[in-house]
């Protein structure tokens, strides 16, 4: 049997539906050996682990670190949107690991986002940001994670860990009360994350639908909802993806006056990106700003849509072990 790497490290970002994982063979070597798994094919993390190290990874690794939608508050953890769960000393001791960090998945992205390119950010409205000031993160896909960055004092940064993506939702005109109050009936409570996610943009549409009397037409999942909005050939889809953005938009600007970030918010998760010039046009800007005398507050600060072809929460992982290998 091969002796672990001294310095290799397993890399893992894990959603509610895909699982991502890299190998990194030294700290601030290249990410590699990208591969991208479906959760519900395996029924433990520790399974969908190994089977990367058997069948993916370049070599063993000394070191694991794994960003999980899911709050991180001690050695157990249980996703939010998927039913994984884990001790992390007891996953640390399986895969025979030196060193494990798991860490909230949106608090992992933030630690990426200073090291983030230009080429894999669009800016979507605002001026040129502070660069000494808080940095907002939110993204939808099959929840909607909610981070941040602060500034330490000493050139460097702190990141949030939080589930802001749970707070309670706020309806501003008539169809967003239709929205909220279905919602409601249906969960008992209407957070973001029930309109600004995949399976909110579904239940979004569902619910409009039901208070229009009109059929689904078989439109059964998120990206169907996105494309049938996009073509547009169904006004409910239409209407649910109106609300997505606007909904989101509301939030983005919460976020933005709870952590003053003057550094800009960036938007990340799996559903924006694949908007393009839809979502610059919607409501979202708008909405973002719209905070009655904080208006001119707001207006300044930056939004970019994350833009980059894999996962820099994986990049953000890696950073969360410098200093322990």
């Amino acid at each position: 049997m091969r002796s672990p790497l001294p310095c290799a490290r397993l890399l893992a970002d894990i959603g509610g539906t895909n699982a991502r994982f890299a190998w990194q063979a030294a700290p601030g070597a290249p990410i590699e050996a990208l591969t991208v798994l479906p959760v519900a094919g395996f029924a433990r993390l520790q399974d969908a682990l190994r089977h990367y190290l058997d069948t993916q990874a370049p070599g063993p690794v000394g070191s694991a670190a794994i960003a999980i939608a899911s709050p991180v508050l001690g050695d157990a953890v249980r996703m939010t949107n998927h039913d994984w769960a884990f001790s992390q000393r007891d996953l640390q001791a399986a895969l025979g690991l030196r060193h494990l960090r798991v860490l909230n998945d949106f608090t992992a992205l933030a630690l990426a986002l200073p090291a983030l390119p230009e080429r894999h950010r669009r800016q979507v409205g605002g001026a040129a940001a502070d660069a000494e000031g808080a940095i907002g993160l939110l993204g939808a896909g099959t929840g909607l994670g909610v981070s941040g960055l602060v500034p330490d004092g000493r050139g460097g940064w702190i990141p949030l860990q939080g589930e802001g993506g749970h707070v309670t939702l706020p309806a501003q005109d008539a169809r967003e009360r239709v929205v909220v109050d279905g919602l409601v009936r249906r969960h008992g409570h209407a957070s973001a994350e029930r309109v600004c996610s995949g399976d909110g943009l579904l239940d979004t549409f569902r619910v409009l639908c039901e208070a229009d009397g009109a059929a689904t037409h078989g439109i059964d999942t998120p990206a169907a909802v996105v494309e049938a909005a996009l073509t547009p050939r169904q006004p409910q889809a239409v209407a649910a993806l109106d609300v997505f953005c606007a909904l989101l938009g509301t939030v983005a600007g919460n976020l933005a006056l709870t952590l003053g970030a003057r550094g800009g918010v960036y938007i990340g998760g799996g559903i924006v990106p694949r908007l393009g010039t839809r979502f610059d046009a919607s409501a979202f800007r708008t909405r973002f700003e719209g905070k009655g005398r904080y208006a001119d507050y707001l207006r300044p600060i930056p939004v970019w849509v994350i833009t980059a072809p894999e996962s820099p929460a994986l990049m953000g992982a890696a950073r969360s072990l410098d200093g322990l290998d």
